[in-house]
């Protein structure tokens, strides 16, 4: 059977997508629905799931998180596919929109709310989205390496609007309560150009990248069909529920989907 390695963050994991993946660590949030699972199932595939919530490039390549090793530890050079979602932690991408969704009350909390200014602060995300061209290419050039017979994709993060599956926010000048405009138009910025940062360093370091079309157009968070979660009232993940701003069941099968499809 082909083995097929998945690494990335929780737009790969699937926090809140029921049932639990069995022995992953709580932590993880790691689903048995996520795409990973789906493409496995579909293509009749080995899989090798060490996706966890909250993953950086770091954590890919070099950093324990949680008392997990490094993510690429689970590539030993036999693998036929190998899929990464990242870069998303690095720049602060769903972070931001999820401080954006926080009620008042708690942005004003002292600590708390210092967080959440710099989440929001624009001139901090671009310094972010400047340096993590250079950690998305290191992850693409040790996935190579590392596994030398495989077929590398990167899955895009969920941008704005309108390209990938897990497309988060409507188009622009369409409202996204409890966010405001200007908050909204911040994650469209980081959003599309960590898209853009992500395919050109599949391009420069030999991977491909999954390029979706307009399918997810009208599945944003805010409308009536989504394929990702809106955020909760409270800015809080509800039990048992898709993580705020994450993609839902039906947004993990359109990215396994389309990545079977690709394949």
């Amino acid at each position: 059977m082909n083995r097929y390695v998945a690494l990335g963050s929780s737009m790969a994991a699937g926090p809140g997508i029921r049932p639990r993946a069995d022995g992953a660590p709580w932590r993880a949030g790691r689903s048995a629905r996520n795409y990973p699972h789906l493409v496995a199932e579909q293509g009749k595939l080995e899989l090798v799931d060490v996706t966890f919530s909250g993953a950086t490039t770091a954590h890919v390549l070099a950093d324990r998180q949680y008392g997990a090793p490094p993510q690429i530890d689970a590539l030993d050079g036999s693998e036929t596919l190998v899929t990464v979602t990242i870069g998303g932690n690095d720049v602060g991408y769903i972070p931001l929109l999820m401080a954006a969704s926080l009620p008042a009350a708690l942005r004003r909390l002292p600590l708390l709310g210092a967080r959440i200014g710099e989440l929001l602060d624009g001139d901090a995300r671009d310094l972010a989205l400047a340096n993590v061209f250079d950690s998305l290419c290191a992850v693409g050039s040790a996935l190579r390496e590392h596994a030398p017979r495989a077929r590398v994709f990167f899955v895009d993060y969920a941008p704005a609007s309108g390209r990938c599956p897990q497309t988060v926010l409507p188009p622009a000048g369409q409202p996204a309560p409890p966010l405001s405009e200007s908050e909204a138009d911040l994650g469209r910025h980081v959003a599309t150009t960590l898209e853009r940062l992500t395919a050109e360093a599949a391009a420069a370091t030999g991977c491909e990248v999954m390029h979706a079309g307009s399918a997810s157009r009208d599945h944003h968070a805010w409308s009536p069909t989504p394929w990702t979660a809106k955020p909760t009232r409270s800015g809080v993940p509800l039990p048992c529920r898709p993580a705020p701003l994450h993609p839902n069941g039906a947004g993990m099968r359109a990215v396994a989907e389309l990545i079977a499809a690709q394949l």
